[in-house]
């Protein structure tokens, strides 16, 4: 059994008797000494008088009022000047802790500036360059100069003609907590007070430059997510892309991404761990559907996060909302407990915006790409039946008359035949232009140059006709300005081939503060108000079409024809 044993407190010092106030002594001289006074003078004036002795009586006289009563006042007075010298020396003591007071508070007042001006600072440079001056203005140093791990660094001078520090001045070496150094220089050696101002300056100046490392990082990993899902169009790639810069910041060692089908049911459509990547189409988990229900980012330990991930102790998901509901979920984890408390959420959260655009994004071009593909069958649908159907139906229809007229009428036969045999060459042909057409152009990977010159060369052999292209000037479009000015070029060539009957075409390229597209035939003509929303088999622009696509880029289109004249189209793109 334990027994409690007090340990005895440390004698306190004896209380310092109690000082009497100045006006407290001069009012107790005032009550007190004109009655003592009057008490004393009496009772030697009575001793006096019993003397026999006039001399005597002299001599005490004498002696009484010669020496007593100047040394009482005497006495008296050096008690009174005592404590008026001790109010003197409390003043100056009031003073000096008033200076030193207000020295202090401008101190603060100058570290408080500092702080605001680190935290208004855009980059580490500036960073840099105001702590310097920061450290300057609260120390009172000549110089200053403060570096940082990375070649990074800042100067500043105060009051003095001294463009940098000299052998004459005092130098002080501040480390900083999370690496780099404060130098700071003085007229006099500092003392142990700036010692410890320099100290906790130093501390001050880390918080704000990891704070800006902090923003810088932050900004860095917005425009990777930014630049990872800019014109993605393959959602698994999308959001791998995403996940990873996001599991990168956070540290996690899985990730994952649900979203929310045409049913409204949460499904895994991309997932990642130390195994590898995941299955995808598998039903969101429970705490997946937590986080759906919730606008704020979750994050749980325990059975649920295994439920997310096998041998993962800790999850955090971030929901991924617009305003036309929910999209997805994004789920990250980690294999220690509590790996996610301090992880920036609101960073988080906002790079989840990003994701979710993107994903709204991807979603919209691959239902327009399908409805697209729905056009562009019911277009060679129609195309087919239209055109090579009939011709091919006609062309049999003349074949089966020719072997009924075979043995009774052998010249006639041999001409249907021949005219069948032109009729399916013709159609051969039509096929050809529609294969050639329809063919995919690497638009991206040669550029509009390059590909437009392989399209004009291949379309002058395809089609028997004499085609050339002339460049002139710089051109530097975007690459949808580029794919704009192609697909018109494909058109009106596609025009060429189907319509004009040409012998030769020619296509010029000009560039300059507008480009210019131009492409000329010598076929047959027609007349444009006629045919104004004529389709070509390239892709169902027609000519309507392709004005308005060139127009909203802030372009212009004209075609120039007449019956038996050919037929010129120019194409006007402003150039960036």
């Amino acid at each position: 059994m334990q027994v409690p044993v007090s340990l005895p407190s440390s004698p306190r010092p004896p209380a310092a008797p109690p000082r009497v106030r100045l006006s407290d002594r001069v009012r107790l001289v005032r009550n007190v000494l004109p009655p003592l006074i009057i008490l004393v003078v009496g009772l030697v004036e009575f001793l006096i008088s019993r003397l026999n002795s006039v001399q005597g009586e002299q001599w005490a006289h004498l002696l009484f009022y010669g020496l007593v009563g100047p040394a009482v006042t005497y006495y008296s007075v050096e008690w009174i000047a005592e404590g008026t010298r001790a109010r003197e020396r409390a003043e100056r003591e009031l003073r000096d802790l008033y200076g030193q007071l207000s020295i202090s508070h401008a101190r603060l007042q100058a570290v408080q500036e500092l702080m605001r001006d680190l935290g208004g600072a855009p980059d580490m440079g500036a960073v840099l360059e105001v702590a310097a001056r920061g450290a300057v203005r609260v120390t009172g140093a000549t110089h200053a100069t403060l570096s940082v791990p990375g070649g990074l660094s800042g100067s500043a001078r105060g009051d003095t003609l001294l463009s940098a520090p000299s052998a004459a001045l005092h130098p002080l070496a501040v480390r900083l907590p999370g690496g780099g150094e404060l130098l700071l220089h003085f007229e006099t050696p500092p003392s142990p007070d700036t010692h410890a101002l320099a100290q906790a300056l130093a501390s001050e100046v880390t918080t704000g430059i990891e704070a800006a490392r902090q923003r810088t990082l932050d900004l860095m990993t917005l425009y990777s997510v930014d630049q990872s899902i800019r014109a993605e169009r393959n959602m698994r790639r999308l959001l791998s892309r995403v996940t990873r810069t996001m599991a990168e910041r956070v540290g996690a060692d899985a990730r994952a991404a649900y979203l929310s089908d045409q049913d409204g049911v949460l499904r895994l459509e991309y997932a990642q761990d130390r195994r590898g990547e995941a299955q995808g189409g598998m039903p969101a988990p429970p705490f997946a559907a937590e986080v759906a229900a919730s606008t704020l980012p979750l994050i749980t330990d325990g059975l649920p996060a295994s439920e997310v991930f096998p041998d993962v102790r800790s999850v955090l998901g971030l929901s991924m909302r617009d305003e036309e509901g929910l999209v997805g979920v994004l789920v990250f984890g980690h294999h220690d407990a509590g790996a996610f408390d301090d992880a920036r959420l609101p960073l988080l959260a906002l790079m989840a915006g990003q994701a979710t655009l993107a994903v709204r994004n991807a979603r919209a071009y691959l239902y327009s790409e399908e409805l697209a593909i729905g056009d562009e069958r019911a277009r060679i649908a129609r195309e087919i039946h239209d055109g090579v159907a009939q011709s091919l139906a006609f062309a049999a229809l003349k074949l089966d008359v020719v072997a009924r007229q075979l043995h009774s009428d052998p010249v006639r036969a041999e001409s249907e035949v021949k005219d069948a045999s032109a009729l399916l060459r013709e159609q051969i042909r039509e096929v050809r232009r529609s294969i050639f057409a329809l063919r995919p152009i690497d638009l991206e990977r040669y550029g509009l140059l390059e590909t437009a010159r392989r399209y004009v060369l291949d379309f002058g052999e395809q089609n028997g006709v004499r085609a050339n292209l002339d460049v002139s000037g710089e051109i530097h479009l975007s690459p949808g300005d580029e794919a704009v000015i192609f697909r018109i070029l494909q058109e009106s060539l596609n025009n060429v081939a189907k319509h004009a009957r040409a012998r030769e075409v020619s296509v010029t390229l000009h560039g300059g503060m507008i480009v210019t597209l131009r492409v000329q035939d010598d076929g047959v003509g027609f007349d444009p108000e006629h045919v104004s929303g004529r389709v070509s088999s390239a892709g169902g622009l027609g000519l309507m079409q392709m004005r308005e696509r060139i127009q909203a880029r802030g372009g212009q289109y004209r075609i120039l024809s007449a019956p038996g004249h050919g037929t010129v189209i120019e194409a006007e793109m402003p150039q960036a």
